[in-house]
């Protein structure tokens, strides 16, 4: 669910077991809807091949490290490894852990030791406390404690089924020590990566752009051409005639619409068959200046793109197409 998240632009996960990791995959890869409606931030995400216990530099530079029921499934020699490689290599901000209470496994049924066969071992409270505490001092972190599944009513003092470690780290890394503990090679294998279409991207933020301009101009014109048809119908004593001859006419509008166009004119009219959309109509709407954020780059995503008139100031659309269609 983290790739939903609008603050994260680089999601990276490690695993022992490569299976598992092929298996799931796919579940990270763009959708079609991604592409239809690109996010305005980047995304990128990645799936690593390897063990928490050795150091990778593809795996520096993060802000926020999870380890949600990991350390437990990690042997003696890996788990002593551990907080070097995340807390004392990768230094990220924060280090959330979590893992199995053994407090509460009384209350589920059947389990006679370990919640799953290949947990190594299982802390109560007062072990992983300790432990937190121990690493967060020699790593100048901070930590704090908290859980998730609550004990039935009665039984409080068993505390969470699972408990959690929420680490902060003191101070800011600085880039010397950062590199001074940068390996030299990687021995993570990447076995997944998927980069998500961003309006960051000039390709996608032209065909958004262009699909905007589009939809707006085309909304703008079938309201024009309704108050046209309306205004036309009150000179007309025939219903059956008065639409199957209309025409829209530039005399319903100005009398000097070559000057509005060269002047910009913020309002869309009619010459003869054809609609004109001023590009300063189109961009006052919110959702394409959003897009675009300033009128020139609006010209330059849409040059060639969209049929515009020949100072290139609006949209043009035949208004033949629509009155067919009626």
């Amino acid at each position: 669910m983290l790739k939903f998240c609008s603050c994260i632009e680089v999601l990276a996960g490690l695993d022992i077991c490569t299976s598992v990791m092929k298996e799931k995959m796919h579940r990270l890869s763009p959708l079609p809807v991604d592409y239809l409606q690109p996010a305005e931030r980047s995304l990128t995400v990645t799936l690593h091949h390897g063990s928490v216990a050795h150091k990778d530099p593809c795996m520096l530079g993060f802000d926020l490290v999870t380890c949600i029921e990991l350390i437990e499934h990690l042997d003696e020699s890996e788990l002593k490894k551990f907080p070097e490689v995340v807390f004392g290599f990768m230094a990220p901000s924060i280090v959330v852990i979590s893992t199995p209470n053994s407090e509460f496994n009384p209350l589920f049924p059947g389990v006679t030791l370990f919640r799953h066969p290949d947990h190594k071992f299982e802390w109560n409270r007062v072990q992983f406390q300790s432990w937190a505490l121990e690493t967060a001092r020699r790593y100048d972190y901070s930590v704090e404690f908290t859980g998730v599944g609550h004990p039935p009513t009665g039984m409080e003092n068993v505390g969470f089924c699972t408990q959690i470690g929420v680490f902060v780290r003191k101070h800011p890394q600085t880039s010397e020590s950062a590199q001074s503990e940068k390996p030299t090679e990687g021995v993570y294998k990447t076995v997944f990566k998927a980069v998500y279409p961003s309006l960051k991207d000039e390709k996608y933020l032209q065909n958004a752009v262009i699909s905007e301009v589009i939809f707006t101009a085309q909304v703008i014109k079938r309201s024009l051409l309704d108050r046209v048809m309306s205004e036309h119908e009150e000179y007309n004593h025939d219903p059956t005639e008065r639409k199957s001859k209309f025409q829209p006419s530039m005399n319903c509008f100005s009398d000097d619409l070559g000057k509005l166009v060269v002047e910009k004119s913020m309002e869309p009219f009619v010459n003869g068959n054809v609609v004109y959309i001023p590009l300063t109509t189109i961009f006052s709407f919110p959702k394409v200046n959003q897009l675009c954020g300033t009128f020139e780059k609006l010209c330059k995503l849409i040059a060639g793109k969209v049929t515009l008139s020949s100072d290139g100031s609006a949209v043009m659309f035949n208004a033949e197409h629509e009155n067919e269609e009626n």
